[in-house]
């Protein structure tokens, strides 16, 4: 159970589930860890976090501690009142998912910082200097945070990069990615804290591929594709060098580009040799990359990639993961642009939670006149809903352009 305290009310034993602030609010790295020593507690009610979740399923309560700071007698309170109190708290529950509205302009900020941390990491390799473990960990735990939230808003903007931004927003992106897609298999938080930093960290190699390679508007030679393929090697040997993380990062890292039918690279593992975890980061990696605008082509529609992924299926990915990540995303997920059985085209503005086929869509254009009417957000989940998705569409065919400020901050 998760309950809200002040940071003047924290005691050793408490378990610190989430802060409640920035990351840079707080000088911890982590925000889940029991706390067992005085100085945690110090630094944390002298850091700008006045509040924080604990969870009692894995620490102490704070009612009880209360209650028992003031017994003269703990033996007094027996294991039957400790239960009474637990269920008679008056307790907040645990963070709910927020609307999209609610969540797009906190999940830019984060995109922002998100951004420039990243760009700073890739020049540290650049310069022969490890990865910090404490601000990967931070960047983690923030994008973590969103995705609880809402995973559509941080998932979605990060898409939105420029061709210029696309290596280093492509690690947020796939971070986020695999955040979202751990919590949809039901995978613990510490594994989910895990493959976030694989996502984080998967491309880190490229910052050892020569920018013209990196960004070649044209089509790769043979010899800068070979140079390509080593980032995996690359960037599994940083991370080894600098001991900064653990198995699952180690895995992906090198691993994510391995396909199931045994084509991929650096070691052309089949389906079974692939772990789960560099399975998942194949589905994030390949989404993000086809949705992106890069040097050389620009991105597809979100509904389109979906269509294609599933046609690469059997050979590229594993069925299982892939069909989670349709759950996650949606089969059309959000900035997709769809046709309505009325004649009228909208943008996918948020999953219904109901079923993947009956998203939040804001309507904007009128087939049948070829104009643009005033927009219009309709839930086709809801009851009273008349209208439904007949397909996809490009928004090239009807001359749209920028259709991403429909729902975009």
């Amino acid at each position: 159970m998760l309950k809200k305290v002040g940071v003047e009310n924290l005691h050793l034993g408490m378990y610190v589930h989430e802060m409640c602030g920035s990351w840079m609010d707080h000088p911890f790295w982590r925000t889940r860890f029991e706390l067992t020593d005085p100085e945690d507690i110090r630094r944390l009610q002298e850091s700008a976090v006045t509040e924080i979740w604990i969870d009692t399923s894995r620490g102490l309560d704070a009612a009880i501690h209360e209650t028992r700071a003031e017994a003269n007698d703990e033996s007094e309170m027996s294991a039957e009142a400790d239960r009474a109190l637990i269920e008679s708290a008056e307790t907040e529950t645990a963070p709910r998912l927020v609307p999209l509205a609610e969540e797009v302009a906190r999940a830019a900020r984060i995109c922002a910082r998100s951004k420039q941390a990243v760009v700073s990491m890739f020049q540290e390799v650049r310069m022969g200097r490890a990865v910090s473990p404490e601000l990967a960990g931070a960047l983690v735990e923030e994008i973590s945070s969103s995705v609880e939230r809402n995973p559509g808003a941080l998932i979605s903007l990060a898409r939105l990069k420029s061709a210029d931004d696309y290596t280093y927003m492509h690690s947020v992106a796939v971070c986020a990615l695999m955040v979202a897609l751990s919590r949809q298999l039901g995978l613990d938080a510490a594994t989910t804290r895990e493959l976030g930093l694989a996502g984080l960290l998967h491309d880190l190699g490229k910052a050892l591929v020569p920018i013209e390679v990196l960004n070649k508007p044209g089509k790769l030679t043979d010899e800068e594709f070979t140079i390509i393929k080593l980032h995996p090697v690359e960037g599994h040997r940083l991370l080894l060098e600098g001991a900064a993380v653990g198995e699952i990062p180690l895995n992906v890292v090198l691993h994510h580009h391995e396909k199931t039918d045994g084509t991929g690279y650096p070691d052309r593992l089949k389906d079974e040799q692939i772990s789960l975890y560099a399975k998942m980061g194949a589905v994030c990696d390949v989404y993000d990359a086809v949705t992106s605008n890069r040097p050389y082509k620009a991105g597809w529609d979100p509904a389109e990639s979906i269509r294609r992924m599933a046609e690469w299926c059997k050979g590229h990915f594993d069925e299982r993961i892939f069909q989670a990540f349709v759950k996650c995303i949606g089969i059309y997920p959000i900035g997709s642009l769809v046709k309505l059985e009325s004649g009228r085209l909208g943008v996918v503005m948020e999953q219904s939670g109901h079923s993947l086929l009956t998203p939040r869509v804001k309507i904007f254009f009128s087939i049948k006149s070829m104009a643009q009417i005033t927009p219009e957000v309709i839930d086709l989940s809801h009851p009273s809903a008349r209208d439904k998705i007949v397909g996809r569409e490009e928004a090239s065919k009807w001359g749209l352009t920028n259709i991403e400020r429909l729902w975009a901050p």
